[in-house]
């Protein structure tokens, strides 16, 4: 969530300087409030925008139950994180596509360059893989080369593409949906209609017409995420000819401010129903406020980490992780959760998710990318079965093989058996538990752990005795052996 880094950073460093004092005062609610408000400006979020959220959160925070409360800074943390939220539409919105019509109607619009025709592909791609046939309907006659993409990008997901004629969008976007869905046996129809480099009246009135031809069910918005305040007036303009349903946000991965992102919804009252972070076509998600919140505020989003691996899993991984837990971690399993990791969308978009970590890289100035996972798949593909079956085997001379092998250096083999063997002592841990090991040592390490990364001391402690529970029995296991005598031993002479 590249996009919104910089805000990020300054709202975390403002909360940073809460923590270092014990009881809040009024001036310290105020100081912090200016500094938010300065951020959110310098985020290029809409000043009205910024004006009422700021005053929304300084009237509660200067509470008195907030201000003599045990942990004032985590009350002050929890306001902003709900009013962030708030702003960004307080609870999910999905598309609404009644079953009682067949085909069902999308229609994209949005100006040039913000990722329509893009956002139409990966839409076919998501409502896809939910059971849905989708056809593109190439809609963009004025664009040099539009509907070549389309078609390109529909070739790539497995999805139809209707051009019709070329030359009249209207007519493309009414046989699509009276004629050539029902030929093709699709239940959906995706319409990606023409932008401009700015608004002009041809343009509107095309969409206009497309609009009454087909009669979309669902019209949505592409916007850029890069784009600042100015993406208000392009909104509000569409919202007052097209009345759209609601907003894709494109490019969350870029490096700009992204202020308009944040003004959106605000100012049109319309939601943001996904965001796209990536060129891939599986890079297009169900936008959630309350984690894109979290992941502002420094949170993480360790959810969508697990609701990514659930989408990837299979009857074959799960096994893999059974014996994993069991049995042993090998140079296979590390190869293989390298592999789910860049499918899973990459280093950078994990960090992103967890507490902590992304701005711990973006202090250190790491460079965080998948192509530091290439280097390590060659050496492990250079070694044997059973090296890669059982690491501890790998001697000097079988590691300056590895290293001959891949192309490295015997160093660069070392680091890699270094984090197989941190990776194995992790695992170790959890199949001390599993097998009724020392549940309440492993749950304190694991708060302590968590309250590291940035977590909610409150919360990673709840996290911790939970895990301890768990295991309830493990937390007293006995050693083996000779079992202990109840009453008073002797005394030896």
């Amino acid at each position: 969530m590249a996009v919104f880094g910089s805000l990020s950073d300054r709202l975390q460093d403002t909360f940073d300087k809460l923590r270092g004092k014990g009881r809040l005062t009024e001036d310290d609610i105020n100081v912090a409030m200016r500094e938010i408000r300065l951020a959110l400006l310098e985020a290029d979020v809409n000043f009205k925008v910024v004006r009422a959220f700021v005053s929304r959160c300084r009237e509660q925070c200067l509470e008195a139950e907030v201000l003599s409360s045990l942990n004032p800074t985590q009350n002050v943390v929890r306001i902003v994180l709900d009013e962030l939220v708030k702003l960004l539409g307080s609870s999910d919105v999905e598309l609404q596509l009644p079953e009682t019509r067949k085909p069902n109607v999308i229609m994209m619009v949005g100006l040039q360059g913000s990722g329509k025709t893009t956002a139409a592909a990966k839409l076919a791609y998501l409502l896809k893989g939910k059971g849905r046939k989708p056809l593109l309907a190439a809609c963009d006659v004025h664009r040099p080369a539009a509907a070549d993409q389309l078609q390109t990008l529909g070739d790539e997901i497995g999805v139809p593409v209707y051009r019709g004629d070329g030359k009249d969008a209207v007519v493309i976007a009414r046989n699509a949906c009276q004629q050539v869905a029902a030929d093709r046996d699709c239940d959906l129809v995706i319409v990606d209609t023409a932008g401009r480099l700015q608004i002009d009246e041809e343009m509107m009135q095309e969409a206009v017409d497309i609009r009454d031809a087909v009669k979309p069910d669902q019209i949505l918005m592409v916007v850029d995420a890069m784009t600042g305040q100015d993406i208000v007036n392009v909104v509000n303009e569409f919202n007052a000819r097209m009345d759209f349903d609601g907003v894709i946000m494109s490019k969350l991965d870029g490096d700009a401010r992204g202020g308009g992102a944040l003004s959106v919804r605000e100012v049109t009252g319309k939601p943001i129903m996904f965001v796209s972070q990536g060129e891939k076509p599986d890079s297009l998600e169900v936008f959630h406020p309350d984690r894109m919140a979290r992941r502002i505020l420094g949170m993480g989003d360790v959810i969508s980490i697990i609701e990514e691996a659930e989408k990837l899993s299979d009857e074959q991984s799960i096994a893999d992780a059974e014996r994993m837990l069991m049995e042993g971690f090998t140079m296979d399993d590390m190869l293989s959760q390298l592999q789910q990791v860049r499918k899973m969308g990459g280093m950078r978009k994990i960090a992103s998710m967890i507490p902590g970590v992304d701005r711990a890289i973006s202090q250190s100035g790491a460079n965080v990318s998948d192509e530091q996972l290439i280097p390590v798949e060659a050496m492990i593909r250079s070694m044997t079965k059973e090296e890669r079956a059982k690491p501890r085997i790998i001697n000097g001379q079988r590691r300056k093989r590895i290293a001959q092998g891949s192309g490295h250096t015997v160093q660069e083999v070392n680091v890699l058996i270094k984090q197989w063997e941190q990776m194995d002592k992790m695992m170790g841990s959890l199949r001390s538990i599993a097998r009724g090991g020392n549940a309440r040592q492993m749950g304190r390490s694991m708060g302590d752990m968590m309250k590291n990364m940035g977590m909610d001391p409150v919360e990673a402690d709840k996290i911790a005795r939970l895990s301890a529970a768990s295991n309830p029995s493990g937390a007293h296991t006995q050693r083996k052996g000779r079992p202990k005598k109840k009453g008073k031993q002797k005394k030896r002479r």
